[in-house]
């Protein structure tokens, strides 16, 4: 299993604590510790305004930094936002190929469908979102090979188009949907792609019948060999300290609460899709829909116990209260699939992801408060003691 980074670009209240200038420049750094300690790759997320959550609204941009910051780090889209309001096809596969040149062939390029309030600004219908990630997911590989290059689908046609430059990796970079559900894994397993998941406090256990589903459909792909990428990345909380009391120390704990309660409020979706989650039911068809709500919701403060412990921490969270790290650290240290404490603690529970299959493990450690300095040594120390173990 490959450690990997994955990105946000991310601090909470970032104008009060150095502004935006800094963060670039911290996250620069920090991809250059990453590169040094042994990293795989370096994961970028597209998101649109979405303060202090996620600064990543120019990932091309940022990935082209990081690119020439680093000398081995792979780098990786996760991903571009499919709708084509939003990207283009054709102008993401020339940026893309470009990009696999600026890096010399370091590429991984991911492709998600976005959702809610991302949806509503550039004015893309949920169907619509579908259809053009399945529609970009046939294109790209076809507009980095064929000369001439023609498509006709319900969307854009064109004919005897020559798209340069072709990338380096051939056939072409290697392909991956960003899934959350049981049918977007099958799908990315048909089309022959990789699949990025995330956990977001839900159990190991939720992956595994995801990600058996998801080797079943591959193995009856009917793409060339070469063009496949059977592979399954997971993105999950990061923070290896020398100790617990380090670990709680580096408001890691409160920082991965404050990610999943912020979430529905910044992409405006229903807070039950990721209780629903947490709570381990992966069926999308007991989940409310991806679009943006028609008024942000409001806690319900006559009801903040749950049966569930993390979901009435996010519930306590969402209702304004203040909670402590050690309160919070609690609770996710009995999640498998949350990783913060010192090394044995994260041995143990990276060795969980990897005993059901999973290829790539993406590190979020750039995340909420935790201190840049806290970040780079977390980094440094997983290259030390966890990459060596897992390589």
């Amino acid at each position: 299993m490959k450690l990997d980074i994955f990105t946000e670009i991310q601090k909470r209240a970032c104008d009060a604590d150095g502004g935006f200038a800094q963060l670039l420049d911290e996250t620069l750094e920090q991809a250059r510790v990453a590169d040094q300690a042994g990293f795989d790759c370096w994961w970028e997320v597209e998101h649109h305004c979405t303060p202090d959550f996620s600064y990543s609204s120019c990932p091309e941009l940022m990935l082209q930094a990081v690119a020439a910051n680093t000398r081995r780090l792979r780098i990786g889209h996760a991903g571009i936002l499919a709708p084509f309001e939003i990207n283009h096809p054709l102008r993401a596969a020339e940026r893309c190929a470009v990009l696999d040149h600026l890096s010399g062939g370091r590429l991984e390029v991911g492709l998600a469908k976005s959702g809610g309030k991302e949806w509503q600004t550039f004015n893309v219908s949920e169907d619509q979102a579908g259809e053009d990630l399945a529609e970009l997911t046939r294109l790209l590989p076809r507009a980095w090979r064929d000369v001439p290059f023609a498509w006709e689908g319900s969307r854009w046609n064109v004919e005897d188009r020559d798209v340069q430059p072709k990338p380096v990796q051939q056939p072409h970079p290697p392909l991956w949907h960003t899934c959350s559900s049981p049918p977007s894994f099958e799908r990315a397993g048909k089309m022959g792609v990789g699949v990025l998941g995330t956990t977001l406090f839900a159990p190991v256990d939720t992956l595994n019948t995801m990600i058996t589903g998801y080797r079943n459909a591959i193995a009856s792909c009917d793409l060339p060999a070469q063009s496949i990428n059977n592979s399954v990345g997971v993105f999950t909380f990061v923070h290896v300290a020398d100790s617990t009391r380090a670990a709680i120390d580096s408001g890691a704990p409160r920082s991965a609460l404050w990610y999943v309660s912020s979430a529905p409020r910044v992409f405006n979706v229903p807070r039950d899709i990721f209780y629903a989650a947490i709570r381990g039911n992966t069926d999308p068809r007991s989940h409310g829909a991806t679009v943006a709500l028609s008024a942000a919701e409001v806690p319900d403060t006559t009801d903040l116990s749950d049966p569930n412990p993390v979901v009435e921490l996010m519930k306590r969270e969402f209702a304004g209260e203040e909670i402590s790290n050690e309160e919070i650290f609690s609770v996710i240290e009995n999640l498998d699939s949350v990783i913060i404490g010192d090394v044995a603690t994260c041995r143990q529970k990276m060795e969980k992801f990897q005993e059901i299959g999973v290829d790539r493990l993406m590190c979020l450690m750039q995340m909420g408060e935790v201190p840049h300095e806290q970040v780079l040594s977390s980094m440094r120390r997983a290259g030390r003691d966890l990459i060596p173990h897992f390589s």
